[in-house]
């Protein structure tokens, strides 16, 4: 799709970016959306910016895509950074729930990184809004990170830390966050588990804990959130974050479905989980990322750094 480059003054600008130190001029769009459609299927929105660490665990990858998911599913807009790890989970997780992401790059217009996460950026752009500061070729580089990542958080009602170290570059993200004066959340994680400090160290200082959807969904409507109405009556109708998977109750459909994705991936060298859901025509949405986020929690799938799936060595 064609970039386009959308004034801070125009109606299809988020009315949230007017309101931030700094605040850009305008920025640089490339969506399916546009001007009425683009502000009240996205930026009228409750949105939710989640964030972490690039080296993540396997724990907090499913963490931050069945968060994204449920939240999705109800209507809340997910923004993210596109960088590996947390970041790519997060937009997955929406992009499963056929929900609306937004990604916001470090780099030109034009340009992804990393560059494995190129089709990553095709289907955030189709579904919501790829958005950068900058032109078609400007390159990523380190400095433009940080100035990313104030829009990462400007963008958000609310702010969660997913799992990072006591020196993770997401920290930055969450200072931006309280100089913009936007609610911060944290996933309180097992403190022996990789990526717990920077959470449960938040949790400690006052952050609200992210244990679930539901919570995160009471945050937004106490907050008077954009859509603060539907936000309101889907946190009192919520049912477990990720359907149980069908499996715990004996049926035999789930047993199926497990043997069809272990089969899918041993076959060579790993795929994306959109792939994955492609090579699986028929299969429900929902039911495929709680079979594999099963898998993963159980050790008998492993994500690489490029959030390629593959069986497990040990399994």
């Amino acid at each position: 799709m064609t970039a386009s480059w959308v004034r801070a003054a125009s109606p299809g600008f988020p009315a949230r970016l007017r309101e931030i130190p700094d605040s850009p001029a305008g920025l640089w769009m490339r969506t399916r959306l546009a001007g009425a459609e683009l502000t009240e299927s996205v930026w009228a929105r409750p949105t939710v910016a989640i964030v972490g660490a690039r080296a993540a665990s396997g724990a907090g990858l499913s963490l931050a895509r069945e968060l994204a998911w449920d939240l999705a599913r109800r209507g809340v807009v997910i923004v993210s950074g596109l960088a590996r790890g947390i970041d790519a989970a997060a937009h997955e997780g929406a992009l499963l729930a056929d929900g609306v992401t937004v990604a916001v790059l470090g780099c030109g217009i034009d340009a992804c990184y990393p560059p494995e996460h190129a089709e990553l950026a095709r289907r955030v752009e189709c579904s919501g809004v790829l958005l950068s500061e900058w032109p078609e070729r400007t390159p990523a580089r380190p400095f433009r990170f940080p100035q990313r990542n104030r829009l990462v958080s400007g963008l958000g009602d609310v702010l969660i830390l997913v799992e990072g170290t006591a020196r993770s570059g997401a920290l930055h993200t969450v200072a931006f966050a309280v100089q913009q004066g936007r609610e911060v959340m944290a996933v309180p994680r097992d403190p022996h588990l990789p990526g717990s400090v920077a959470p449960n160290r938040l949790i400690r200082d006052g952050a609200a804990p992210a244990m679930g959807a539901g919570d995160v969904l009471a945050t937004l409507a106490a907050l008077g959130a954009p859509g603060r109405e539907d936000v309101a009556r889907a946190g009192r109708r919520l049912r477990p974050s990720i359907p149980a998977s069908p499996r715990a109750t004996g049926d035999g459909d789930s047993t199926a479905l497990r043997r069809r994705v272990e089969q899918r991936l041993s076959r060579g060298d790993g795929i994306t989980s959109q792939q994955l859901a492609e090579s699986l025509p028929g299969t429900d949405a929902a039911a495929l990322l709680a079979e594999v986020l099963t898998l993963e929690i159980e050790g008998r799938l492993v994500r690489d750094g490029a959030g390629r799936l593959r069986v497990s060595a040990d399994a």
